[in-house]
């Protein structure tokens, strides 16, 4: 099987399209839909069948999801609705949809996406994707191969959790300029250095755009920096190459 359903969930949308697993190109046009209200999981189920539906797919599908994955177990869904933890998500969309649903963490999802087709393909050793937005995700990666349900966004500096300080939300709340968020961004970099002695570290997540603006602000940083390649394609590319 060649072509995949990816379908990526995050807090205001659901989006779908077929990816070529191989190429790593969407190969059909996007469908969104809203999240719906609360985020339960019945309701999110309805939401995915009708985003199955809507590509008359028969076949395998990935799902990126904002929470922590284990075995197809919800363990966290912070920004979803608490009902989903224990869920057997797997099971629970594997049902609803008519096919066969294989769940990845939304942030694991993108790293398989940018180590597959991207900034990391092609790079050996420990390979970090943080993901700066609302809050920080993170992936991480040992010779291409994915180290599921990390989160360094939660890591401790200065008494605040990393996402607090280094988070492109931090960055808005505190009216941080790039050089003063750069500084905040680079400590939290260094400390991902001491504890695992990346070779690559990548940036996702919609500032990765700017990354120009604050990239001589990581000076500190030994280890190579990139930003996001596949940028808002890749929860969609990374949840279909989990079903694999």
């Amino acid at each position: 099987m060649t072509r995949i359903l990816g379908i990526d969930i995050g807090g205001s949308g659901m989006k779908a399209a077929v990816v070529d697993v191989v190429s790593g190109e969407i190969v059909s046009d996007k469908h969104r839909i809203d999240t719906p209200k609360p985020a339960t999981p019945e309701a999110m189920g309805e939401v995915a069948a009708a985003l199955v539906d809507h590509f008359e797919w028969k076949g395998p599908v990935g799902v990126g999801f904002p929470g922590v994955i284990q075995n197809g177990f919800v363990r966290t869904a912070a920004n979803l609705h608490k009902s989903w933890v224990d869920i057997d998500g797997d099971a629970l969309f594997t049902k609803a949809c008519g096919c066969d649903v294989v769940m990845v963490n939304d942030a694991d999802a993108a790293g398989l996406a940018e180590v597959k087709f991207g900034a990391g393909a092609g790079v050996g050793g420990v390979v970090i994707l943080a993901t700066l937005g609302t809050g920080i995700g993170s992936a991480i990666f040992t010779d291409g191969k994915l180290v599921p349900n990390s989160e360094f966004g939660h890591l401790m500096m200065g008494g605040k959790i990393a996402e607090e300080r280094a988070s492109s939300r931090a960055k808005d709340d505190n009216d941080m300029s790039y050089k003063e968020w750069g500084g905040e961004l680079e400590e939290f970099l260094q400390e991902m250095e001491k504890l695992f002695w990346p070779n690559l570290f990548i940036l996702g997540g919609g500032i990765s755009k700017s990354f120009h603006k604050f990239e001589e602000h990581l000076s500190k940083v030994r280890t190579p920096v990139k930003p996001a390649e596949r940028l808002n394609r890749a929860g969609i590319v990374g949840a279909a190459l989990a079903a694999t």
